[in-house]
């Protein structure tokens, strides 16, 4: 069973023969928790893939917003994208420190802001660095281009539309967290908020989506078998959460390359639903 889009995962060995395509631009899109040292800039300054350009994921969103990176507004992502060299007509790879952690969060912001030609290199730097590939430290400034962003409101949720659909359950929502942050068994990593998940909700740990030790995307038989052991088949309307709205991107790069229908994304995930208040919350399996 191929891929249904395999232009959306490139493999090391195309990108290294299109280090000087033009027509490409790299981006390192390597996110870290606060407080994690060295941070994902001060890795990308030590060394990077030639000609990457870093999109930082808190830089490049709302600042009025007190969630974390939560997306900014149209004129905003394109104004903060063009500056980074990135726009219409260019293939885009996306590529992350981890294999596929946060890189699926630059591929959807892309994405839901109407820019289709965007990848994310299998294995990430970590397999880039396996195969010693190149990297270097100088910093590219690519000239500023012309981006044309158009929000899709309808890949985005919010918490008002997930509480509505507690009661309707149109939607299944799927949690890219780890198990235990899940359960409500481990503490969440940002301080203030309480432990469990959306009720009704089902779990999938974004690291679930690739090989362990090669950090490469699974075949698309072995993905789609971990959405259909949660119960959920091509025609359910999913909406993906996580921590932070991060890790539940990858949970929507997996359904986009087994061609099921796209799903939302809830953007505050749990950084709001499990602030202090009245949103209900369930722990356990599920």
């Amino acid at each position: 069973m191929p891929y249904a889009h395999p232009e959306a995962l490139v493999s090391t060995e195309f990108l290294a023969a299109h280090l000087d395509d033009p027509a490409i631009s790299i981006v390192d899109g390597t996110f870290k928790l606060p407080g994690v040292t060295p941070t994902a800039a001060e890795d990308y300054a030590k060394r990077h893939i030639p000609g990457a350009v870093f999109f930082d994921i808190d830089a490049i969103a709302d600042a009025r917003d007190p969630l974390p990176h939560m997306l900014p507004s149209a004129e905003e992502f394109a104004r903060s994208v063009g500056r980074l060299g990135l726009g219409d007509g260019q293939k885009i790879v996306v590529y992350d420190g981890f294999g596929l952690g946060s890189a699926p969060r630059v591929w959807w912001s892309l994405r839901v802001f109407g820019h289709g030609d965007v990848a994310i290199l299998d294995g990430g730097l970590p397999k880039w660095l396996a195969e010693e590939r190149p990297v270097t430290d100088a910093v590219p400034h690519p000239p500023e281009r012309r981006f044309t962003a158009r929000l899709a409101r309808n890949k985005l949720r919010d918490q008002a539309q997930l509480m509505d659909n507690l009661a309707s359950k149109r939607e299944r929502i799927i949690d890219a967290r780890a198990a235990g942050r899940f359960a409500g068994t481990a503490p969440e990593p940002r301080a203030g908020l309480r432990s469990g998940h959306i009720p009704g909700s089902l779990n999938l740990p974004s690291d679930r989506l690739s090989h362990p030790k090669a950090r490469t995307v699974l075949p698309a038989e072995a993905l789609e078998a971990q959405f259909r052991a949660l119960g959920v088949t091509k025609e359910t309307p999913i909406v993906c959460s996580c921590g932070s709205g991060v890790t539940a991107c990858a949970l929507a790069f997996g359904l986009h390359l087994i061609g099921w229908p796209e799903p939302s994304v809830y953007d505050g995930s749990w950084s709001e639903w499990g602030r202090p208040g009245d949103t209900p919350i369930a722990t356990g399996d599920g």
